[in-house]
């Protein structure tokens, strides 16, 4: 047993000096990624920088070229004079600006070199080092990153060669970098993927500070912690051809060897006592034992499969029943001589989708109001009926007040001309921005009966509706799914989707259950609107059926 922990503990590359270990905490505990808006800010701080980088380059090279001036001046001077130095300092100017170069001229020069021409770059770069992302944030990029990965099936050549819009490639570097932050998690199969692109890569000719060594010694480690042996002592191998004197690379051939022999040895007795193998399955039984109807899919897979714009259709019959139509709700003087557009999205549950409902510059009205504010976004506990984050929800949210901006109370009068339901017990308007990877895994939006307190500090009663504008159009990914219908609603820029969450008899509708998906290209904004019950009571009255 001594020998084979011996034999294990040879594996694991660089783990006393491996830097990612030390983020372990923060991935443990969730990380704060940057949003969009604050990375905009973030792509002009790193334009001035450069500019202040340049302006040191200039001034270093006008430096070095007045010391290139100094240097041939002296080369000739000292040629034509040490041909005949006695002859040369036989002429007095000659001795006398001999004597001024020497105790003036070389001590200016010798200042002109220490002078530092790096006070302004350095002091620009400190100010704006505040504002840099931190490391956890950078891990929340790569772990965005993977997670897109997962969801939208999308192999790591696919991203590395820029494959998507936008057609942003990545170095061996960058996938060696994401490589070892998966490694730092335990996360041996995205280890596997990125180190795998990042030798492909060095195989293809591209240039890079990082060594086949090094990428090998990751990657089969990788390999071997998911069970394919073979496989890990291929690689291996391979990294001996290129370092034969790699320590821990010869161990680790040793110990795949041998587990590979005990393990065909177990495998030859294992066959002697069953001589008789049961019959194969056909692919055909195997195909029909294996489908299943959506219904039966997990909900994470359904989640991923609806993402990708896999979900399912509906019947003609169901189709038949949604429409498009011009709305005025009843006849409601703002919208009497201009009614909305209105479209059915969905019919169980019943989600609508209101067009062009809000202008480009209330959007960007909300957004220049919201950008100062924006924290990472949280949701209700349901133990406590406080405010938390949660790993399930990675985007920046801030909350706009009707006081605050004649503009926000606009809206939410809007809001209710539309619905009938009553805002002044509604909470105050969200406003969501999802970068690149940010998502809202399933969930609802109504306090289920296990969570009797989830809104009891608002005294509001339950989420009645949710109304959420689309804020922005998305180049990929981030639409809004409802995994156990197979509906899914895509960002359209200016609309907004409504739906109720209670029914009339005020239980809980437990098909809204919906995520907000990865955004993959682009920049997603949205805000909400979360409708309570009290002040409904005439505007929606009660039920008597429990699903109606």
């Amino acid at each position: 047993m001594s020998q084979l922990v011996k034999l294990t503990t040879v594996f694991l590359p660089y783990k006393t000096d491996f830097p990612h270990l030390l983020l372990w905490s923060c991935l443990l505990n969730g990380f704060d990624l940057l949003s969009p808006g604050q990375m905009t800010d973030l792509l002009y701080t790193e334009k001035d920088l450069v500019t202040s980088l340049k302006d040191y380059i200039r001034a270093e090279e006008s430096k070095l070229e007045r010391v290139k001036w100094w240097a041939d001046k002296l080369d000739s001077l000292s040629a034509v004079a040490t041909q005949d130095p006695e002859g040369f300092l036989g002429h007095p100017v000659n001795a006398f600006k001999l004597m001024k170069r020497l105790n003036t001229e070389w001590a200016d020069l010798e200042s002109l070199v220490l002078s530092d021409t790096t006070d302004g770059f350095i002091s620009n770069l400190t100010i704006q080092r505040q504002h840099f992302p931190t490391e956890e944030d950078q891990t929340g990029a790569a772990k965005a990153l993977l997670r897109l990965q997962d969801t939208y099936k999308l192999d790591a050549n696919t991203i590395s060669t820029g494959n998507l819009p936008g057609k942003s490639q990545m170095t061996v570097e960058d996938c060696y970098e994401l490589g070892k932050i998966a490694y730092s998690d335990v996360d041996y199969y995205h280890t596997e993927l990125w180190m795998a692109q990042a030798l492909k890569q060095l195989d293809e000719g591209e240039e890079s500070t990082i060594d086949k060594v090094t990428v090998l010694d990751y990657l089969s480690y990788a390999i071997y912690q998911q069970g394919e042996m073979e496989r890990a002592l291929e690689y291996t191998k391979r990294l001996l051809e290129l370092d034969p004197e790699h320590q821990r690379a010869k161990g680790n051939v040793k110990y795949f060897e041998f587990q590979l022999e005990k393990q065909r040895k177990a495998e030859e007795e294992e066959s002697k006592k069953q001589p008789e193998r049961p019959k194969r399955e056909t692919p055909e039984k195997r195909k029909k034992k294996t489908k299943k109807s959506f219904s039966l899919v997990p909900e994470k897979k359904k989640y991923e499969m609806l993402c990708r714009g896999e979900g399912i259709k509906l019947t003609p019959a169901r189709q038949s029943r949604l429409f498009c139509r011009y709305y005025d709700n009843n006849r409601n003087p703002m919208y009497v001589l201009a009614p909305v557009k209105l479209q059915d999205e969905w019919d169980r549950p019943h989600i609508v989708r209101y067009l062009d409902i809000i202008s480009d510059v209330e959007i960007e009205k909300i957004k220049q109001l919201a950008k100062p504010r924006l924290r990472r976004a949280t949701v209700h506990d349901p133990q406590t009926g406080k405010l938390t984050t949660a790993q399930y929800r990675v985007s920046k949210s801030a909350w706009l007040t009707a006081y605050e901006d004649p503009m926000i109370e606009k809206i939410n009068q809007r809001i209710e001309d539309l619905t009938g339901l009553e805002m002044d017990t509604a909470e105050e308007l969200q406003v969501a921005n999802y970068g690149v990877g940010g998502q809202y895994e399933p969930h609802f939006d109504f306090g289920r009966k296990d969570e009797p307190d989830a809104f009891k500090e608002l005294g509001t009663g339950n989420r009645i509706a949710t109304w959420l504008f689309y804020m922005s159009d998305v180049t990929a990914g981030g639409a809004t799914v409802f995994p156990d219908v197979g509906a899914a609603v895509w960002p359209q820029k200016g609309s907004a989707v409504f739906w109720y969450n209670l029914f009339a008899s005020g239980e809980g509708d437990y098909s809204t259950r919906h995520a907000a998906c990865p955004v993959l290209v682009g920049n997603k904004w949205v805000s909400n609107k979360w409708i309570h019950e009290r002040g409904q009571e005439w505007r929606r009255p009660c039920g008597l059926n429990e699903t109606e």
